[in-house]
């Protein structure tokens, strides 16, 4: 298991001010979600992490319109091992990303269950820790579903998200308790109730919150699951 501090990009992520805070930390490995940036956009973000001290991003969410060329930079320049892409019933997967099939996993999200013949033909599975409790409690035929081919393909990635108490309504107009942003460490204390069989070696936060409290989130779950088996002491400080 290795958790990742993560520079996310979503209108109240402030993905500059998560950049000073790795260079702050002297942080060389994160993982990177670029999945609200158009093209000119990423350039300005890629200038940025160029420049940053950064030396390894393992771990790259794709978005849609992204050019094979810039999955061959991260491969290149950084060294990703793995790719996360939402399924094609949410947006439609470039072909030219074919050739790099082996290590983009599928993320389950909130649009239908997994797609099996999906999941084949890429490199396996990109778990959502906070999408899959959600559907525990607003949709357990979707959970169901979704949970049983996780004994048949393997993680390959994660994301870790808060999970709230109160539910609001999403964009889709449904229950909504899974939450990119967090207010207080308790807030991932569902994961206990998952095997720690499901974490991979490559675990985003995927959080809008700083770096800093990233950092307090990452030590707070390692410290959550420390109990749950005696090898996850090796990888607590």
């Amino acid at each position: 298991m290795n958790i990742l501090p993560t520079i996310t990009t979503t209108f109240n992520a402030n993905w500059k001010g998560k950049i000073k805070e790795v260079q702050l930390f002297d942080l060389e490995e994160v993982a990177l979600f670029p999945t609200c940036l158009d093209k000119n956009e990423r350039r300005g973000l890629y200038d940025l992490i160029s420049k940053s001290g950064i030396k390894s991003i393992p771990f790259v969410h794709l978005r849609e319109d992204m050019e094979v060329q810039e999955l061959e930079f991260f491969i290149k320049k950084y060294n990703t091992q793995i790719f996360c892409v939402h399924s094609a019933q949410v947006y439609p997967i470039p072909l030219e990303w074919i050739k790099y099939a082996s290590i983009i996993a599928i993320e389950n999200t909130s649009a239908g269950g997994f797609d099996e013949k999906e999941i084949k033909r890429f490199g396996g599975i990109c778990l959502d820790f906070a999408h899959l409790e959600n559907d525990r409690i607003t949709n357990l035929e979707k959970f169901n579903h979704d949970f049983a081919l996780l004994n048949k393909f393997p993680v390959r990635c994660n994301h870790i998200s808060a999970v709230k108490k109160e539910f609001k309504i999403g964009k889709d107009e449904k229950l909504k308790y899974d939450s990119h942003s967090f207010e207080s460490l308790p807030e991932f204390d569902y994961l206990k109730k998952y095997s720690l069989g499901l974490f991979s070696d490559f675990c985003a936060l995927e959080l809008e919150n700083s770096i800093r409290d990233q950092l307090k989130v990452k030590e707070y779950i390692l410290k959550t699951l420390q109990g749950r088996d005696a090898y996850i002491k090796k990888f607590f400080k």
